[in-house]
């Protein structure tokens, strides 16, 4: 039997007392089993009413009262037929309503995501807007509910579908040519052109995919450098409270301190890193080992230097941070000069050029624009959209060098990751892993 078949029951709400918990059912005898808890509603009721119900255990006795609403398919969020109970807050009673609704054998409990899913299944959302609802519900910052919402009303699936539809379009006149070359005489004449055209578009959406697993994570932050050069003290500055020990004595901070912060919506993630310096003790030693490893995992590493620091001790301190970018301030500008260097000075005691060194952050990790403009992308959205883009540069070279066969094959592999972004092309296994990250009840 089609699992679709069966009405799928969970409750919507977080399992902890509160004003209001809901009970979803969703399926083809959701009315049934609805109007079975709350027999008081009419057996046609209007759809998308709220009716004041009381709803009964299996004896007739009442247990609680509530509303009950009714979602006729396929105007619905899964585009089935679609009840809620929304019953009063209390986990005990919300489960004996879940239990009593899962004693009909036309009733099973939902699957983590389920109601999604058939969303998704029922052809009333893409892909990329069904993985927004969990990506809103799981969001952490300001700029990741924002980003999240623009997901869910089809910024994403805009920005694909407008990649994918003349790549598609491009992909039959290759295969009309291939296939039937007397008929489709010419349809290729521009193809060097239009794959251009399209690798382009791939790559800034590829772009715009890194900005958007920043705002789905987070941007991690990492201060570094000499000891004694005021990286703690500026950190507590830029986290907004004291979580460093701050002293003269160099070497204070012996391992990585982490805490999250909030600028312009989005999370930051701030690490205060061991000072690097030679000979230290064996306990130091251990958390500049530490520091070293975190500066090839972070976005973004702030080199902070000791008043005096010079232009060729910054250099032998950018190597340390390899391939990651870097912002280098002086620090301590409360206690001495700069001497005349052009780097940015900051203090973490006073709060001198913090706000300047924190805009100046956020402009190198989000190179324009703001964090909530975008739609969330995650990492299995990235990868897909990286090998479109490499399929399509492939295409473009070939266009030049080889067959047109080669070229609609690349444009053919272009279209299949695409494909697992919209969900045109995806499997079971598929749609297992993505949905069973969502909470149930979802």
């Amino acid at each position: 039997m089609d699992v679709s078949s069966f009405t799928i029951a969970a409750l919507a709400t977080a399992p902890a007392a509160g004003a209001v918990g809901i009970l979803r059912l969703s399926g083809p005898d959701a009315l049934d089993v609805g109007r079975m808890l709350a027999p008081g509603v009419p057996a046609q009721p209007t759809p998308r009413h709220a009716y004041l119900a009381a709803f009964v255990d299996a004896e007739g006795r009442a247990l609680d009262e509530g509303l009950f609403l009714y979602f006729r398919a396929p105007q619905s969020f899964t585009g089935e037929d679609v009840v809620e109970l929304q019953a009063h807050g209390s986990p005990r009673l919300l489960r004996l309503l879940l239990a009593r609704a899962l004693e009909d054998s036309r009733v099973r409990h939902a699957a983590p995501g389920e109601f999604t899913r058939r969303a998704f299944l029922n052809g009333r959302m893409d892909l990329t807007r069904a993985e927004a609802v969990a990506d809103l519900v799981a969001a952490d910052s300001e700029a990741a509910v924002r980003a999240a919402a623009a997901g869910l009303s089809g910024v994403l699936s805009a920005r694909v579908q407008a990649l994918e539809t003349p790549l598609r379009a491009l992909h039959a006149d290759m295969e009309g040519v291939l296939s039937f070359p007397d008929e489709a005489e010419g349809a290729d004449a521009d193809v060097a052109e239009r794959v251009a055209t399209l690798r382009g578009q791939a790559e800034a959406l590829l772009a715009e995919a890194g900005r958007g697993r920043l705002v789905r994570r987070g941007a991690r932050v990492a201060l570094f450098g000499p000891v004694n050069a005021g990286k703690s003290t500026l950190f507590n500055r830029l986290v907004g409270e004291s979580r460093a020990l701050v002293d003269d004595e160099p070497g204070t901070t012996r391992d990585v301190l982490e805490a999250r912060a909030e600028w312009d919506g989005l999370a930051v993630t701030l690490f205060d890193t061991a000072g690097l310096r030679e000979a230290p003790g064996r306990i130091e030693a251990l958390g500049i080992a530490r520091t070293r490893e975190l500066l090839a995992g972070v976005d973004l590493a702030v080199l902070v230097l000791p008043p005096g620091g010079t232009e060729a001790e910054a250099e032998a301190w950018l190597r340390e941070a390899g391939d990651t970018p870097v912002l280098t301030v002086d620090g301590k500008c409360d206690v001495a000069d700069a001497r005349g260097l052009s780097r940015r000075r900051v203090s973490g005691l006073t709060g001198e050029g913090v706000d300047a060194l924190r805009a100046d952050m956020l402009g190198l990790l989000w190179g324009g624009g703001t964090p909530s403009a975008v739609a969330l992308v995650s990492e299995r959205h990235a990868d897909a959209l990286r090998r479109a883009a490499e399929a399509l540069k492939s295409a473009e070279q070939a266009s030049r060098v080889s067959t047109l066969e080669v070229v609609s094959g690349e444009v053919g592999l272009a279209l299949e990751a695409l494909g697992e972004v919209s969900g045109t092309v995806v499997s079971e296994a598929l749609l297992d892993a993505i949905f069973q990250r969502f909470c149930i009840g979802k």
